[in-house]
């Protein structure tokens, strides 16, 4: 393998963290605060998008007003993280972390979580010590990932990390334009929150296992 300095920055839920039942069960008492009938994980990744606020513009027709959004946010986050604790890691993650680390690779961890509970999550998991840097939301929850992802990028320099032998590896479309953004790579994982029509959409590999995600961050980087 020819990747010296590859390095792959990882999202969290939806790509790392298998939640997507979670956020399911969130999603659906967030609706049922207004009287929304109830989606499946099939609507929610034909539709998800983000700003989440879009997203609901999507299911309900229209953008929620903003004591509808704050109702909604707050309703979400209070049935996720009940949930969150419950949700193991995507198959195969530990070992595909492990790996990458014995190559003598670099790798990080960004999410839009946010960041203080984000940290204590993944601690449990005892995964932690696989990466350079942890990064969660500290900002508005309806936030993107690319201004994220260049602070995020800036703080590594140090540490010997470029864009140009970078690797975001997601489960969403606003991951390949956060990689974009900022000269990196990505490869999109059907596992999360979007459909593979959606993710084939951004133009960027799409794969069905975080194996093959590696696999083809691998090649990409190197």
């Amino acid at each position: 393998m020819s990747g010296g300095g590859a390095h792959i920055v990882w999202d969290w839920n939806g790509t790392l963290l298998h939640d997507i039942d979670a956020v399911i069960v969130a999603t659906n008492a967030s609706f049922a605060e207004f009287g929304f009938a109830p989606i499946t994980l099939e609507t929610y990744r034909d539709l998800y998008v983000v700003p989440v606020p879009k997203f609901y513009e999507r299911l309900m027709g229209r953008l929620p007003t903003e004591e509808e959004w704050l109702v909604m946010d707050e309703t979400f986050h209070r049935y996720y993280w009940a949930a969150a604790d419950d949700a193991g890691l995507a198959e195969g993650a530990l070992e595909l972390l492990r790996g990458w680390q014995a190559d003598g690779l670099t790798q990080s961890l960004l999410s839009l979580a946010p960041h203080e509970k984000l940290l204590p999550l993944v601690r449990t998991h005892g995964i932690d010590g696989h990466f350079l840097r942890v990064d969660g939301r500290t900002g508005p929850s309806h936030t993107t990932k690319a201004g994220h992802l260049v602070r995020h990028m800036a703080a590594m320099e140090s540490a010997g990390v470029t864009a140009g032998r970078t690797v975001l590896i997601g489960d969403a479309v606003d991951d390949a334009l956060a990689a974009a953004h900022v000269g990196a790579r990505a490869v999109l994982y059907t596992g999360g929150s979007h459909s593979r029509t959606s993710l084939e959409a951004a133009g960027v590999p799409v794969v069905d296992t975080l194996a093959e995600a590696v696999a083809t961050a691998r090649e990409l980087a190197g």
